[in-house]
Formats: structure tokens, C-alpha cells, sequence
């Protein structure tokens, strides 16, 4: 169980695995995510449920190395294990025919993106997909977007891709010249996540944010991955991942996420690759920050 059966590097430390874990693939919906660990005394951290094969029984995953946990994971080979793998876990995204939705994806934010994308298609709506990243190299998914997406708009910070620039800027042109949008999605670093919620909102437009705060457990337990949405707490991982933009407190949420900076660097800092099997355990430090789900 929980064996890797397939990976691939998509993107400069970007990974994509699919996994066996035949119950979860069965269960998930669009939206959800897994909590996992990787040896012994590693910490657990989420990944969101891209996609999933119910006769294969994987599920897939896509990652990027941003600290000590998802470098682990991507030192692990095919026919290896994960040690825990608990899911599927968050509230399903609510999916109903709004009309034209634009769905934006900052860097790997554009992963959990897809599965929610897939749904919103299948339930009658009309999808504008915004895929941004630093460079051309680093976009990804970008088949699987134009696949499900009648229009697909890509930005890269260097315009070595498209737009040269941000995914802020590419809404803004839509909403300026008119262009209907009845529900917008974001998914990606919390400063891009904040300024969409600030731009669709003098203009109404539901907006809805995926959320990755820390988050250990999955159960609310662990109390790390707590958000304030309209003036009270919630837990991204048991009453989201996903609320609505205009409600969150992302000077909070940023707060928050800044006090584990420092030991996540340390964290990576002390980080040496292990010469034998990651599932037996291995005395690195914990990495003290999210690796995004």
C-alpha cells in the first residue's frame, strides 16, 4: 500500500507521482487532499488530489521540493512506500453551473486547480484557465488545462511564455474590458491570492481561495493550519481548504505563515540525503512550514 508506481519531474523540482492508495481514489471528489509522511520521524504535510484512477487504484500528486519533506519525497523511487498516507481529507469543492468561471493557477497552485477545473466543466460551466509561473520551464500542467479550459491565458514573470507578467494583471484586462465572469478560483501564493480577492471584489464577483496554511494532522487537532474567515476561526483542513476570498484574513494568514520561516530554513539547511531506504527513519530535524497542498 501507498506504493509509488510512477514519477516524473514536470518543472525544475517539480514532481509529479502517482500513487497507490486504492481506497482514497475511490473516495475523493475535486478539492480534496491527502496528508502524508514520509519516514519515520518526519513531519506530515498535505498534497492535493490532482487525479485518480479507480481500476489502477493510484492517485495522483504533484509537488514541489520547498523543504525538507518534499525533498525526501522526491528522493524516493518507484516501488517504495510512503509510510502514512491518510485521505481524503478537506470539504469537496461545492460545484454548481455558475456560468463563466475563471480559474487561476500561480506556479504549482495550478495542480489543485485541475481537478476543480475537470468538475466545473463537467457540471455545465464555460472555463477562461489563467496558468502563471516565474518562466517558461516552470509552467506546468498546461495540456491538462487547455484540455478542460476553452481559453487558456499563460503568464510567466520573464514573458519567456506568454504574458510577461502576473496573473493579476491578465484578470484585470478581462474585468476592464467587459468580459463576464460569474466565479473566479485561485489557487497559489498568498500574496497573489489576496490581490485577486482585492481586484473581483468592487465588482462582486464570487471569488474562492484554496488555502495552504501549515497543517499537520488533518483533523483540526494540531490547530496549525487556523485562519480567520469573516471574523472567525475556521481550519483549513477540516472547514475548507477552499473560502471565500473576500472573507479571509490574509495579513493574519501571512502572519502566520512568516513565523515558520525560520525553521523551515534551518530545517533545510540541515537537511543531508539519506543513503538507505527513507521508510526506516532517520534523525532529521523537523521542517517547520507547508509544503503546499
Amino acid at each position: 500500500m501507498n506504493e509509488i508506481r510512477f514519477r516524473e519531474e514536470i518543472a525544475p523540482q517539480t514532481w509529479r507521482y502517482l500513487v497507490h492508495a486504492p481506497e482514497i481514489a475511490r473516495r475523493r471528489h475535486a478539492g480534496q487532499f491527502v496528508v502524508l509522511r514520509v519516514y519515520e520521524k518526519g513531519e506530515r504535510f498535505p498534497l492535493t488530489i490532482v487525479d485518480s484512477d479507480t481500476e489502477a487504484g493510484t492517485i495522483e500528486l504533484v509537488f514541489q521540493v520547498v523543504g525538507s519533506s518534499t525533498r525526501h519525497l522526491a528522493a524516493m523511487q518507484e516501488g517504495e512506500e510512503i509510510l502514512d498516507l491518510a485521505g481524503p481529507l478537506g470539504r469537496p469543492t461545492e460545484i454548481e453551473q455558475f456560468g463563466r468561471c475563471v480559474v487561476i493557477g500561480g506556479g504549482y497552485g495550478i495542480a489543485p486547480v485541475i481537478p476543480i477545473a475537470r468538475a466545473l466543466k463537467d457540471a455545465g460551466n464555460e472555463l477562461v484557465g489563467i496558468n502563471g509561473a516565474r518562466t517558461a520551464e516552470h509552467v506546468i500542467l498546461l495540456d491538462r488545462l487547455r484540455e478542460i479550459c476553452e481559453r487558456v491565458e499563460v503568464c510567466t514573470d520573464d514573458g519567456s511564455l506568454g504574458h510577461k507578467g502576473f496573473v493579476t494583471e491578465v484578470l484585470a484586462e478581462m474585468i476592464e474590458g467587459g468580459e463576464r465572469i460569474d466565479y473566479v478560483l485561485a489557487v497559489g501564493p498568498t500574496p497573489m491570492m489576496r490581490a485577486i480577492a482585492e481586484l473581483t471584489r468592487p465588482h462582486g464577483i464570487r471569488t474562492v481561495v484554496s488555502l495552504n496554511p501549515i497543517m499537520v494532522d488533518g483533523t483540526g487537532m494540531c490547530g496549525g493550519c487556523r485562519v480567520e474567515v469573516a471574523g472567525e476561526t475556521k481550519f483549513a483542513c477540516i472547514d475548507g481548504p477552499e473560502f471565500n476570498a473576500h472573507e479571509v484574513d490574509f495579513e493574519m494568514l501571512m502572519k502566520r505563515q512568516r513565523m515558520y520561516r525560520d525553521m523551515e530554513s534551518d530545517a533545510t539547511r540541515m537537511y543531508k540525503p539519506q543513503s538507505t531506504p527513507l521508510n526506516g527513519g532517520c534523525g532529521c530535524h523537523r521542517e517547520g512550514g507547508q509544503d503546499g497542498h
